[in-house]
């Protein structure tokens, strides 16, 4: 990242890794994962050598075994943008498998009456089958149940304006966020997500109370703010940007006591606020109604926006 106001103000370069999460390397270049999987592969193919040599000549079996096991370093040594290729392997094999049509069915899904005939069954494929989300519930605290992936807390965070700072602020700004990165102790995201965003509920509210305003030109000033907004409510789609923190305790360690991977989970809101509160990012984490309220317009975007206060920047 780099930005230069004049000759003598000049922001450092600060160089972001690709992949901030890498696995430790064991062997050379090689982590544990991928030291087994080659291990594995040799074994195998030397076994097969010791098995196929009273029948076949050892350079028969070597080219016969070379594609084999460059298809298996390939898939074992090779990454895109930090992931290896055996995970996208078998994220692939997993999306293959996975059933194409799935629906909301808790109490699941019932099969066909019997008076429809067995041709127009065939002709409809393969049943639907219940959706099972990757969420289980939402705590009092408003921590989300991700079954075997853990608890996850949410918070919103502000933006900051960044181009209009000198760049001594931004240096400021940069340093300050480091240093909340390089504190993190868990899985951590920060999701920009767009949304609909209503303002006819604004509008209507500043209509009601501008009457109550200590003078008429407040007044004036409060009905014309609400007709305009009324009229740029009319006008199209508005989309609100608005930043989601997540931070994600695991299950190995949430399962440790009951509540602590919950507890924990709010906990690490809290020392992101304080962290980020010098690099002018407001952190407020989101209670049940507000995480209940993100995750159900996650899963239904499409849906009207629901009557409430105006949330969000206009992009």
């Amino acid at each position: 990242m780099n930005s230069t106001h004049s000759d003598t103000d000049i922001i450092d370069s600060v160089r972001i890794p690709a992949d901030v999460s890498r696995d430790d390397q064991v062997l050379g270049q090689l982590t544990a994962r991928q030291v087994a999987m080659l291990a594995t592969a040799a074994a195998v193919l030397y076994g097969g050598y010791w098995a196929s040599r009273p029948f076949m000549a050892p350079l028969a079996y070597l080219v016969m075994i070379l594609p084999i096991a460059g298809a298996v370093t390939v898939v074992a040594v090779g990454r895109r943008e930090g992931i290896g290729l055996d995970r996208f392997l078998l994220a692939a094999v997993r999306h293959t498998r996975t059933p194409r049509r799935r629906v909301h069915a808790p109490e699941g899904v019932p099969p066909l009456p019997d008076l429809i005939s067995p041709g127009l069954v065939k002709a409809a494929g393969a049943p639907p089958v219940a959706m099972r989300l990757p969420c289980a519930g939402i705590t009092a605290a408003g921590v989300l149940d991700l079954r075997r992936d853990g608890q996850a807390a949410l918070a919103t965070c502000t933006s900051v304006n960044f181009d209009l700072r000198s760049a001594a602020e931004q240096q400021g700004l940069i340093a300050a966020f480091a240093r909340w990165l390089n504190s993190l102790t868990g899985p951590t995201q920060l999701l920009v997500r767009c949304h609909r965003i209503d303002l006819a509920p604004l509008a209507d509210r500043l209509q009601h109370e501008a009457p109550a305003l200590p003078h008429p030109a407040l007044e004036a000033a409060a009905r014309a703010h609400a007709d305009f907004l009324a009229q740029l409510a009319g006008s199209g789609d508005l989309l609100g940007r608005q930043i989601v923190l997540v931070a994600r305790e695991e299950q190995h360690l949430a399962g440790t006591r009951g509540g602590a991977g919950s507890g924990r989970a709010v906990q690490r809101l809290s020392e992101a606020a304080r962290a980020l509160a010098p690099a002018e990012i407001a952190v407020t984490p989101l209670d049940v109604t507000g995480a209940a309220d993100l995750v159900a317009s996650a899963c239904n975007p499409e849906a009207p926006p629901a009557p409430g206060p105006f949330a969000g920047d206009l992009s």
